[in-house]
């Protein structure tokens, strides 16, 4: 399997693909791969001629420097879940020094609303840090379809927006959530957790289901309160925010745009473990 730390390997590996006619597909990830990135992963391969995997910890998009030193790393891993993928695959590796050669630093741009509620609000310049690193990466590939999951919606909504402010012309797909058995989205963090507490996270979706089935029946205020009561009845759960926000500008739900799509957002924290989700509800 291809694995390059280089940009500049990258830019010769490009230019080889190009002369050739080769579709370009990008699926950025910080590595820790699990079946959502695997997914993305697939789908990229089924429609693009090469797809590059980037796996790099970005450091600007933490604000807790405790989250980011336990952030799970493991390439040697990682390499073992792709490699059987597909020959179209390869992995960019690169150090934060390669990234970053002027020096780290961030790129701020005016999301707003977007950026301002939900992880915004709990992770300062978390999404000027996503920003900066998907433009670098952008710039570096420009490829024909960059993939993101749905898990990340909010984040979703800033990368597009970002294609927006920048330019670029290509194509943003976004992925279903993939879930284990018991509904708990994917995600490298759920790998902190402790097998009771995995298991009991299940109740993160069912809530969002019940949202789903009680939106259009029950007022709003009636749905969070049983749900975050529900939730902070088991032991360490504790719900950081939970919204019901239009589905493209992330405002509040107002029951005179009620022919919008709307999407509920839920944030729980488990023992100091942050476990995202979400769910279009009509």
């Amino acid at each position: 399997m291809i694995c390059v730390s280089l940009t500049k390997e990258i830019e010769n590996q490009l230019n080889k693909s190009r002369k050739k006619n080769k579709t370009i597909g990008l699926v950025p990830t910080m590595g820790s791969l699990h079946m959502g990135h695997l997914s993305l992963i697939e789908r990229a391969f089924k429609k693009n001629d090469i797809v590059w995997v980037s796996i790099f910890v970005n450091p600007i998009q933490f604000d807790n420097s405790s989250d980011l030193k336990n952030y799970p790393k493991n390439l040697k891993n990682d390499i073992s879940k792709i490699e059987h993928l597909s020959e179209k695959v390869r992995i960019f590796n690169p150090t934060v020094k390669e990234m970053y050669k002027d020096g780290v630093s961030i790129n701020y741009y005016d999301f707003e609303p977007l950026d301002t509620i939900m992880e915004g609000k709990f992770r300062k310049n978390h999404f000027n840090g996503v920003a900066t690193i998907v433009f670098k990466l952008l710039k570096l590939f420009n490829p024909n379809d960059v993939y993101f999951g749905e898990k990340d919606f909010q984040q979703v909504l800033i990368i597009k927006k970002l294609i927006d402010i920048e330019r670029f012309e290509l194509n943003l797909i976004i992925s279903e959530t993939i879930r284990e058995e018991n509904g708990l989205a994917y995600s490298s963090r759920n790998n902190h957790l402790t097998n009771s507490d995995r298991k009991k996270a299940c109740i993160i979706y069912e809530s969002l289901i019940f949202i789903k089935n009680n939106f259009k029946k029950k007022p709003l205020n009636i749905l969070r309160t049983k749900v975050m009561s529900s939730i902070e009845k088991i032991k360490n759960f504790k719900v950081q925010y939970l919204e019901v926000l239009d589905n493209n500008s992330l405002r509040p739900y107002n029951i005179e745009n009620d022919n919008s799509l709307h999407r509920a957002f839920i944030c729980v924290v488990v023992n100091d473990i942050r476990l995202i989700d979400n769910i279009l509800l009509n």
